[in-house]
């Protein structure tokens, strides 16, 4: 009898029988996909290249109700199980050997309600789509700054974005989730209906369930807003990283700026400051006017723009396909030991497409304690150390970034995020959740006891 090889959560394979398949076809709207149909190649491929990993069986729903009995399936049979939203995770965490992969990329329903200030979205949106159907209504939410990326897992994570001295991170403008848990029932989650439920979405979400509908909080934004990309010479990196500290400490919520060390297009070795102004054009202005006289930039291209153009502006530093190996750490402060690390080993890239973020957790940020959400991180500086290869073994390129990883260790809080981890283990959940992790082991307990959702960076349910 035709089998379908796939793995139980206990580590055993086991067979599904064509049979079994076939019935589960017949209850699900959407598709299910096995290794036999032309699309399996494509439908498991993920955004870093390094991950090749072959599910059992694909499922792809039309609403929530496929993904509770696909949720159910998975239980009832003790499947392993992945969930995929844009694909975009650097770990890969939407695909993994013979398991169920539900994939919800096709779910891209959106409804803006203008008066409200409100949207309802889809799991399956990437930024650049929620972010142009918001912008319709001269509106927007924090989001990402890579527009490829996914609404669902970007969210769930935290939701680091260009808005969020202003307005908070994505998980902090989230009202409302709909979601189904691991019992395979269909929940509202708020601040009034299943609290702490919702509390564990907002940072931790990967753990608790498939969200299938995301409500947020919009704001008053663009469309054309002040920002951009001003390059230095990486010899100068030192001096830049000083000054843009000083600098940022005495800008409003509504300027963000980013700092990067890369190599440009044209193969020079710089070290950039990327801004977001999200109020008046012409404020904007004024207060970029200081990063010239940080010295001569090799390249200032920054101007009024529309903000669906500022979230794409780094799509090209991030290309869906490359070979990824990132980690990151939550720094006090970008201090002038912690910038030294940080030059030292950006004058010795493996590979010029890796780079360095450092992103400021400060304003509407810092203002959430580190207990109200699941996302814990509410202070300093996050400094993502991102490997980036076309082709060719890991190493040195893995390497590299743990040795810039560990040389932050003295400086670092012992956080982490989630979101730009390639590693899954016990020691990326304690930092990835820091202070609020036993609290969501037992929150775990309640909504997922046989940790059925485990392929992320997993909270183990408290014994």
């Amino acid at each position: 009898m035709e089998t379908y090889k796939a793995l139980r959560l206990d580590g055993i394979e086991l067979g599904l029988g064509r049979s079994e398949v076939e019935a589960l076809r017949g209850t699900i709207s959407g598709r299910v996909i096995t290794s036999k149909d032309a699309d399996y190649d494509e439908a498991r491929k993920v955004f870093n290249a390094l991950i090749d990993r072959r599910p059992s069986l694909i499922i792809r729903p039309k609403g929530a109700a496929d993904v509770a009995k696909a949720v159910a399936f998975a239980r009832e049979k003790g499947l392993l199980l992945s969930i995929k939203g844009g694909g975009h995770n650097v770990a890969g965490n939407a695909v993994a050997d013979g398991a169920l992969m539900l994939d919800l990329s096709g779910l891209k329903g959106l409804k803006v309600d203008p008066e409200a200030q409100t949207v309802r979205a889809q799991p399956g949106l990437r930024l650049g789509e929620f972010d142009a159907q918001t912008q319709d209504f001269g509106l927007a939410t924090t989001m990402g700054t890579i527009s490829d990326t996914g609404i669902a897992g970007l969210t769930l994570g935290g939701g680091i974005g260009w808005l969020m001295r202003k307005y908070g991170l994505a998980c902090d403008n989230l009202l409302e989730a709909e979601v189904v848990t691991a019992d395979g029932q269909v929940r509202r989650a708020s601040q009034a209906e299943n609290p702490d439920l919702f509390w564990a979405l907002r940072g931790a979400g990967h753990n608790f369930g498939v969200v299938t509908e995301f409500t947020y909080r919009l704001h008053p934004v663009g469309p054309a807003v002040f920002g951009g990309l001003i390059l230095y010479p990486l010899s100068r990196a030192p001096e830049i990283l000083r000054s843009y500290r000083k600098y940022l400490a005495g800008t409003p919520d509504e300027f963000n700026a980013f700092a990067a060390c890369l190599t440009s297009p044209e193969g020079v070795p710089v070290v950039g400051i990327a801004v977001c102004h999200c109020g008046p054009v012409e404020g904007g202005r004024r207060l970029a006017e200081p990063l010239a006289r940080f010295g001569r930039p090799l390249m200032d291209m920054t101007g009024p723009m529309p903000y669906v153009q500022v979230q794409r502006m780094l799509d090209d530093a991030a290309p869906f396909g490359a070979r990824h190996y990132w980690k990151s750490s939550v720094i006090t402060d970008l201090s002038a030991e912690a910038i030294g690390v940080i030059a030292g080993c950006c004058g010795e890239f493996t590979s010029p497409r890796s780079l360095v973020l450092i992103q400021p957790l400060a304003g509407a940020v810092s203002r959430v304690g580190p207990e109200a959400t699941a996302f814990a991180h509410r202070s300093g500086f996050l400094v993502s150390i991102i490997g980036m290869w076309l082709d060719g073994p890991a190493e040195p390129h893995v390497g590299w970034v743990r040795d810039m990883w560990r040389g932050l260790e003295p400086f670092s809080t012992g956080g982490a995020y989630v979101n730009d981890e390639a590693d899954s283990g016990e020691r990326a959940a304690r930092t990835g959740y820091g202070p609020n992790y036993e609290r969501l082991a037992r929150l775990k307990a309640k909504y997922d006891p046989d940790n059925l959702f485990r392929v992320n960076v997993n909270i183990r349910p408290w014994a």
